[in-house]
């Protein structure tokens, strides 16, 4: 008897190891178009298979990108990118030993301490939430920001010392292969309530925050349990899953930077946030309307500070002031650890996109400061989305430092008027 059920339970424990994605012999090859038509075709590629992943948006003549390929895709992959004048040069035979080493070293096991030594799971920033709540009750409070497809929560928590603040809204996760986002989103929170830095202090208790580590959570489940390189939500589309929730918000949705295709890494959805997480999240936001004065969403990579617009060339009104203030703040984020970031508009500095949070966020919820941190590293290599653990800290010690000089420079210009 034992022996049978022995044999059931390994038949079981075959089964769950199968259901996760893996990328044993997928080769990564460095890609550098040198035209606009071969970026369309390594897009194309991207678009119409999952056997293709971009590590790096192939947005840039010139720029190094480094390309994912399924064995079976390799032949007409290098066949197809020949033909057109592009020839890849294999720099890893074995893209899922990165993976491996990532899940040994750098992924937290069981319900350790939470810190930012590792990569936690959904559950386990959760509870880090719920504890922090009800270890400073009169400072910290849960809130609900929506839900998604899958009957999560969108959790978060509100900081606040006193009344009356202007609001700051940090979003993170939206993304979800992106790791660093959620991880330094709660960096920023633990620091806002344990530092005894007198910059820190000074900003964690003249404004009352908003952090949501995690506005994708099904899709960050989904990248720790079965595919570590998923980027979308989880809804259904036929035979594809998931719509890109940053080219989902209702302005200008679909119109540049997305895809109309549903098993695309940058499919729009169905309509305007056709995503509930989208949706829902959008009606939380609209409850702290008129409170809101910076918004920023963190993702990775590519260490750049980014400013709306991305669906237009058009400049927002208050261009300069975008400018002068990412300026200031890149610049603090370079002083601890020499780590240069890249400032601009969406659309000239990375790539034109629509249906962006932070586009939404400013041009429809009046919102007058809204930026996207795309973390470290600055370029793909083997690290990409898997970032190792040990850059944890820095970054957030970095990125703290940026955004409280980035408040500091928006107070100097007349930014959070009560």
């Amino acid at each position: 008897m034992f022996i049978k059920e022995l044999f059931l339970f390994s038949l079981l424990c075959l089964a769950a190891l199968a259901e996760k994605a893996r990328y044993d012999s997928y080769p990564v090859y460095k890609v550098i178009p040198q035209t606009e038509e071969q970026i369309k075709l390594l897009l194309k590629f991207e678009d119409v298979s999952d056997s293709v992943i971009l590590l790096h948006g192939a947005h840039q003549v010139g720029e190094s990108i480094n390309v994912v390929v399924a064995p079976h895709k390799v032949p007409d992959f290098l066949q197809t990118l020949r033909q057109k004048g592009v020839f890849p040069e294999l720099i890893e035979k074995n893209f899922q030993s990165h993976i491996d080493e990532e899940s040994r070293y750098s992924v937290a096991r069981g319900r350790s301490f939470y810190g930012w030594k590792q990569y936690y799971d959904l559950e386990a920033t959760y509870e880090f939430l719920r504890e922090t709540a009800k270890k400073y009750p009169n400072i910290v409070e849960l809130v609900q920001g929506g839900k998604s497809y899958e009957g999560r929560d969108i959790l978060g928590v509100k900081l606040s010392y006193k009344a009356g603040n202007k609001a700051i809204v940090l979003e993170g996760g939206i993304h979800s292969r992106e790791w660093i986002s959620p991880a330094t989103v709660t960096y920023i929170l633990n620091q806002l309530l344990t530092s005894e830095n007198a910059a820190t202090r000074q900003i964690a208790e003249n404004f009352d925050w908003y952090f949501f580590p995690n506005t994708n959570p099904d899709g960050y489940v989904y990248t720790h349990k079965t595919n570590r390189m998923w980027r979308k939500t989880r809804s259904q589309n036929g035979i594809c899953y998931g719509a890109d929730p940053n080219r989902n918000w209702d302005l200008a949705w679909n119109t540049v930077g997305t895809s109309s295709l549903p098993c695309s890494d940058t499919y729009a959805g169905k309509s305007a946030e056709s995503e509930v997480e989208v949706k829902s999240f959008v009606a939380f936001l609209k409850t702290l309307k008129g409170k809101i004065e910076l918004y920023i969403s963190f993702h990775s990579f590519s260490q750049l500070l980014l400013f709306p617009y991305g669906y237009t060339s058009k400049a927002p009104s208050n261009y300069n002031d975008l400018k002068r203030i990412g300026d200031v703040a890149a610049n603090a984020l370079a002083q601890r650890y020499g780590t240069k970031y890249t400032v601009g508009d969406i659309y000239h500095t990375i790539y034109p996109a629509s249906g962006s949070s932070i586009d939404y966020v400013n041009g429809a919820l009046d919102v007058p400061l809204t930026y996207c941190y795309e973390l470290r590293p600055r370029s793909g290599g083997m690290d990409g989305f898997m970032l190792p653990a040990e850059q944890i800290i820095p970054t957030g010690e970095e990125t703290l430092d940026s955004l409280t000089a980035m408040i500091n420079e928006a107070v100097k210009l007349k930014y959070f008027q009560k």
